[in-house]
């Protein structure tokens, strides 16, 4: 019987951290107390084990500096930066503002709210990367608006949860950051390739909530006339933008020659941008003359975000900054943000750092516990099971790919993305890089897969955050003064599933497109064109260049009188007509016979 346990431990260890959690333990605990159990279990039975366990006492010893590798981590570091970030956006008021603005945009056609909130969502989710936030704040904002104008409080409640977890794929994702941490690849890289794919799938819910004004017209009516406090003035807009993009193609060619056409991209839509914002503030103080107060608002509340957005991700793409100085950079323009809103105040940078403190030490407590766990299961050759497991499965690439797709997301169900992340990654990476995946594209897949473990029941967090804000009770409009009906935990159950199928629809998209994501190795080189061209090599002359020469037969060097190719009169390295007076003796220095051995 301990033989088998012996030769089994690997499994019996993973199996026992599930039932762990399945108990209810938290991760950080789990992890670390199912790693030392079976240590001392490992290195009892390492006897027994044929050769499976490798475990002793000693590697206890290398905890401390395992510790350390994590706490002096600086990719982690951007966790921290980019949760203040968004904390501190989110109790400016940016999101009430956006929701506003942009519902007025598309207030006058059908499901105008619900494209609102999903546009919005994906702002957010550029700018904060916390789920809680944007489910929150659009659950406070727009669900009270939507209910009022009879939208369908399962299409609402969906919309509302579904846009707040693309906070999960659209960079500055936590959950690409730790991805990144695990696969052992650079967060820029992982924040290149979730781009595509997390516009994809924002495209793919606007084109649902399309459908489905098309098809139940009645479940999203547009905005009643009085309800459009900023009136009309989209052609206003429209002529805004193409000012905005002449002043930006007009910059670019001024300065094309003098900066490459890559900055002067850069120079022109900073340019454009910067002159319709200012002429929208000195139009709205002069009393909006020139402007519709439509096209004032939406471009100073959307130029601010997008400034961010471009300060943070757009130094990451360009090669500007890293991501923990992105995040950095991000953090000091989302004071700022605040400030110039006149939100910034010791309460709003108490709230922001507490929160990210508790985030922070959230994660590091995790990665700590997997540390020990790693060690055992390692220890074990835990990470041979899992990788013979899973590169035997049928269908090679592709066989692993919907394997470990289909296993992530019935794991969704009980674990969040963190424990996903930081247990089942560092298992799945070895087999998939030993299949030949490309360990980005892998971590797309994971993280969109992931997203499924904030929207289906019974854990799916996004639900529980739309719940906790979505009136339980019938309650009094404050503008219609009508009884409105509550919102049922049912409806936000039901009006997820269309979006979890969205997602999972998603991840097929990725599997059979690699090159949303493989993008971000730029363009391929073609070297069927390229020419090596070796400097000329002088000439070595006499001394120790005939020497070479000649022992090379006229090649590199070679005297002069010497047919190339032809073999030089002294022999491998002798230089032409020298005794045997060694490689390299310059001629006239050799004795002109050979020295006799001194008399004993």
């Amino acid at each position: 019987m301990m033989e088998f346990i012996a030769v089994n431990m690997a499994p019996i260890m993973f199996a026992s951290l599930v039932v762990f959690l399945l108990l209810g333990y938290p991760v950080a605990f789990a992890l670390a107390a199912n790693g030392l159990l079976f240590f001392f279990i490992g290195v009892e039975l390492a006897p027994l084990s044929e050769g499976t366990i490798s475990l002793g006492w000693n590697l206890l010893g290398t905890m401390p500096d395992r510790f350390w590798g994590v706490l002096s981590n600086e990719t982690l570091l951007a966790i921290p930066f980019f949760t203040f970030m968004g904390i501190v956006l989110e109790r400016s008021g940016m999101a009430e503002d956006l929701l506003d603005t942009i519902g007025q945009l598309f207030g006058p056609i059908r499901g105008g709210l619900a494209y609102a909130v999903i546009i919005v969502g994906a702002l957010l989710a550029a700018t904060t990367g916390v789920v809680a936030a944007s489910v929150i704040a659009m659950g406070l904002i727009s669900l009270p608006i939507m209910l009022r104008y009879g939208y369908d409080r399962r299409i609402a409640s969906g919309v509302i949860a579904a846009s707040g977890t693309l906070a999960q794929i659209i960079p500055p994702s936590l959950v690409l950051i730790v991805l990144a941490d695990q696969l052992g690849r650079s967060v820029g890289d992982m924040y290149k390739g979730a781009l595509i794919p997390g516009l994809v799938l924002t495209g793919i819910y606007m084109g649902y909530v399309l459908v489905m004004s098309i098809l139940k017209p009645q479940s999203m009516p547009a905005l009643p006339l009085e309800a459009r406090t900023l009136g009309s003035g989209v052609t206003s807009l429209i002529v805004a933008l193409a000012v905005a993009a002449g002043v930006g193609v007009g910059t670019h060619y001024w300065f094309a020659d003098a900066y490459g056409a890559k900055n002067a991209d850069i120079l022109g839509a900073v340019a454009g941008i910067a002159v319709i914002y200012i002429a929208a503030i000195l139009d709205r103080a002069a009393g909006g003359k020139l402007m519709s107060r439509l096209a004032q608002q939406v471009i100073i509340v959307l130029i601010p975000p997008l400034a961010l957005i471009f300060l943070v991700l757009g130094t990451i793409f360009l090669g500007i900054a890293t991501p923990t100085e992105g995040g950095a950079m991000g953090a000091v323009g989302a004071l700022l943000l605040a400030g110039i809103k006149g939100r910034l105040n010791l309460g709003v940078v108490t709230q922001a750092l507490a929160s990210t403190t508790r985030l922070s030490a959230f994660v590091m407590f995790i990665l700590l516990g997997a540390r020990m766990f790693s060690l055992t299961f390692y220890g074990v050759n835990g990470h041979i099971w899992v990788e013979h497991l899973l590169t035997s499965l049928p269908g090679g690439e592709y066989g692993f790919l919907i394997a470990v797709s289909v296993l992530v997301f019935l794991l969704a169900f009980f674990l969040d993305f963190f424990e996903l992340a930081f247990i089942i990654v560092p298992l799945l990476a070895p087999a998939a890089e030993a299949l030949g995946i490309d360990l980005i594209w892998f971590g797309i897949i994971l993280g969109v897969n992931m997203q499924t473990s904030f929207m289906h029941p019974p854990f799916g967090f996004a639900l529980f955050y739309l719940r906790s804000v979505a009136p339980r009770q019938s309650y009094i409009d404050p503008v219609t003064k009508a009884r409105m009906a509550p919102v049922t935990t049912g409806q936000i159950y039901w009006g997820a599933v269309p979006f979890v199928c969205i997602q999972i629809v998603m991840v097929a998209l990725v599997i059979l497109f690699p090159q949303m994501v493989m993008h971000y190795k730029g363009a391929p080189v073609d070297t069927s064109n390229v020419t090596i061209t070796l400097p000329q090599m002088p000439s070595l002359g006499g001394g120790l260049g005939g020497g070479l020469g000649g022992g090379l037969g006229g090649g590199l060097g070679a005297p002069s009188g010497t047919a190339p190719g032809a073999p030089a009169p002294g022999g491998l390295g002798a230089p032409p007509g020298l005794a045997p007076g060694g490689l390299g003796v310059p001629p006239g220095l050799a004795p002109a016979t050979p020295v006799p051995p001194a008399a004993n």
